[in-house]
């Protein structure tokens, strides 16, 4: 019996639903402090320019193979006629089940921080190891989470995520311009804008230049198949170039002024910026306290509910993939393989909800050159982030141009967009497929395994 896939009913629906697939938890507390790091605007210029030089092209050849099958990951490389191929997907596929296991404990923390500012118990920042290591709380918020997810999933792609999602991202950004505007009247907020926007070329070295390559790769969501599945939700008429460069400046946006909103914060309280999830949930709670029982609760709990909104958003995403998978390839009803998938995900994930300090082997997990000692958590988005993600994206590209053709790509791209044809921006997706892509996406690869594994930093070697 055939199983009814469902579609996006509207552009801007497929549009919000991609961006919100990038939007993450990465682009609200990771983004700002590697600008930061690396060289204030200068940074900013050279990850615009990776977004668009290198994941712009990857983007559209996800769309447009999952326009041309109508198929999941895995079935549109066989749709294609290219069986041996779908291993690619079946990588994707394995990506996106292992960034949601540890993604959604992450997001039950952001989700139970949200609860504790609510409460006005804003001392949870000084108590976060013990907050992490209470797997029982935990695990109720991520069963929580988890479910939420799911119950949009199993609504649909236009009852479920595109309904979502218009209601998501909107209100997304609303929080943000609020704390934004909050954040803009707090003593020292034009130092923290000036270490945030004021460029200093001096700090891009090779590294930053590593980093700002594997951040704008990262935060599109590229190479888990999750643009192919919701490329194989749009219209046929519907122009893919227009919508990917709407999809990119959507998430880069979010990641600009999500800075706007952090530096003010921090230079407020005059606290390192060092970054990451310690400054989320261990020092922030703290800057919230400051501002007085009332205000704190306010603020506070509007960036917990923003860090919560941002990691649903892209849990929406991971969740689809597989659950595509399972409705076209093996027939399952959707809701059935909604729920089915989740709780394998769900169990999946429990030895990263327990490596947080609820069991001390989970926490010393592995020990590598490159990186010392790794939790669990920790070694699970090493493998599926840093290596599987760009490893699938240089595939893609591969395959699209070398073993897929650069005629039918193109075939299937200007179909909707008759004007592309023969233009600078269909020769640029060409040329950037065919040599930039493969190149820097695989040398990210080679990189991250040399320096993790084996303590080699060849970017340094390489770039200075």
């Amino acid at each position: 019996m055939a199983v009814q896939r469902g579609g996006f009913s509207t552009r801007m629906g497929f549009i919000l639903a991609a961006a919100g697939s990038a939007v993450g938890l990465g682009n609200i507390w990771k983004f700002p402090f590697e600008v930061g790091q690396g060289g204030g605007a200068a940074f900013v210029v050279l990850y615009l320019t990776c977004c668009f030089v290198l994941c712009f092209p990857v983007l559209v050849a996800e769309i447009a193979i999952g326009r041309k099958t109508r198929r999941n990951a895995v079935g549109a490389f066989k749709a294609l006629g290219y069986h041996k191929w779908a291993f690619i997907g079946y990588l994707g596929l394995t990506s996106g089940v292992l960034i949601l296991s540890f993604y959604n404990v992450v997001a039950a923390w952001a989700l139970g921080y949200f609860v504790e500012m609510v409460t006005g118990n804003f001392g949870i920042g000084k108590m976060f190891g013990d907050f992490t290591a209470d797997y029982i709380s935990v695990g109720l918020y991520s069963i929580l989470f988890m479910g939420g997810t799911a119950f949009v999933v199993s609504r649909g792609v236009s009852g479920g995520i595109e309904r979502a999602a218009k209601i998501l991202m909107p209100t997304l950004f609303i929080m943000v311009l609020c704390l934004i505007i909050y954040a803009m009247t707090l003593p020292n907020a034009v130092e923290g804008l000036k270490f945030y926007l004021v460029p200093d070329f001096s700090q891009i070295t090779g590294q930053v230049v590593y980093s700002a390559l594997g951040q704008a790769f990262f935060s599109l969501s590229l190479g888990m198949g999750a643009l192919i599945t919701y490329g194989s939700y749009v219209n046929r008429e519907d122009n893919i170039v227009s919508s990917a460069s709407l999809i990119t400046l959507t998430d880069v946006g979010v990641a600009v002024l999500a800075g706007f909103m952090i530096f003010p914060f921090v230079f407020s309280q005059g606290i390192e910026t060092d970054g990451g999830a310690g400054l989320i949930f261990i020092t922030l709670p703290g800057v919230f306290e400051s501002l007085g029982s009332t205000l704190g609760v306010v603020i506070g709990g509007l960036f917990f509910l923003l860090l919560s909104f941002a990691a649903f958003t892209s849990t929406i995403s991971l969740l689809e993939v597989p659950t595509s998978y399972m409705v076209d390839e093996h027939k399952i009803e959707r809701s059935k393989a909604t729920w089915i998938v989740a709780l394998i995900i769900f169990a999946v994930g429990i030895p990263s909800l327990l490596s947080n300090g609820a069991v001390e082997a989970l926490g010393k997990f592995a020990s590598l050159p490159g990186t010392g000692t790794l939790d669990f958590m920790t070694f699970v988005g090493l493998i599926a982030n840093d290596l599987f993600l760009p490893l699938g994206g240089f595939l893609i590209a591969v395959f699209t141009i070398y073993v897929w053709k650069k005629e039918n790509f193109n075939e299937e791209l200007t179909h909707g967009d008759s004007h592309l044809k023969g233009s600078w921006l269909q020769s640029y997706v060409n040329f950037a497929l065919s040599y930039i892509c493969p190149l820097l996406l695989g040398l990210i690869f080679l990189v991250t395994v040399l320096d993790s594994f084996f303590g080699v930093k060849l970017i340094n070697i390489l770039l200075g």
